[in-house]
């Protein structure tokens, strides 16, 4: 049965989910270290009447259940993992969005990397196969991925292989192979591009890989046989997502977003 709470841990991400999503947030956690950095996370707990409360740091191991807690813990409603329809998908096309879909990548802390990275770039949809072999977002996760995970959504679906043969009507499939893939890595193409990681081990399953449209190797030195499947999403999401024109050097680089409801992030 899935958890009806969720831990995360870290400054990065839980000053990610206050900002992003505090309508989820039930319960803060801090050391004395950490007390001086979070004073407005603590001010807006209050008003909300929400619990919040400093402990020593052998509590938030217990709490966090892990020693990597950073200093603070926040406790909050998960999200849970939808299918995605097929018109939405359709709209995410139009519009030209890059997805990203992982066929069983099965470590937690990957999951959290390849999510940091899609965040990085802007690639907000994220597919995962309901497998016994894939992970799902974890406590662990949420921490690799320093907020990412506030800023990607990460839907689950039944059957990749069926999932990724109807999107091709409006999505370029294109599949990343430790061998033998084309090592120009961007296809041309007139679709948005859709990129398939395989599983760390194993790589790309066979049906799926005969299912993408292409197939991509990132050429190397050919003294070891692959990237970590995260330093592979992070290249291959560069490449799938670099601007084509010249940014004018005097814009911000990072403009302000629509304001969020509920927490207001310090000035």
């Amino acid at each position: 049965m899935r958890s009806k709470e969720l831990v995360i841990c870290g400054l990065k991400a839980v000053r990610s989910r206050f900002e992003t999503n505090s309508d989820s947030v039930k319960r803060l956690f801090f050391n004395r270290a950490t007390a001086p950095a979070i004073g407005d996370l603590c001010r807006w707990m209050a008003q909300e009447r929400l619990v919040y409360r400093c402990v020593e740091s052998n509590e938030l191991e217990l709490i966090s259940g892990s020693i990597h807690h950073g200093g603070v813990v926040v406790v909050v409603e998960p999200q849970e993992l939808r299918v995605p329809h097929l018109e939405e998908v359709r709209e995410w096309a139009s519009q030209g969005e890059t997805l990203l879909i992982l066929d069983r990548i099965g470590n937690v802390h990957n999951l959290g990397a390849i999510i940091r990275t899609a965040a990085f770039f802007g690639v907000t949809k994220l597919i995962l196969p309901n497998d016994p072999q894939a992970a799902l977002p974890t406590e662990a996760t949420y921490r690799v991925a320093e907020g990412g995970l506030d800023h990607v959504d990460v839907f689950c679906v039944d059957h990749l292989l069926g999932f990724i043969r109807a999107i091709r009507t409006c999505y370029c499939v294109v599949g990343a192979a430790t061998h033998g893939g084309d090592p120009r890595l961007v296809p041309a193409v007139d679709l948005p591009l859709a990129l398939v990681l395989g599983n760390e081990e194993e790589g790309l399953s066979h049906d799926i890989s005969l299912a993408c449209d292409h197939l991509v190797t990132i050429p190397g030195s050919n003294r070891i046989e692959s990237l970590n499947v995260s330093a592979a999403a992070a290249v291959l999401l560069w490449e799938f997502t670099r601007p084509t024109v010249t940014v004018d050097a005097n814009r911000k680089k990072n403009p302000p977003g629509p304001p969020v409801r509920g927490y207001r992030p310090r000035a």
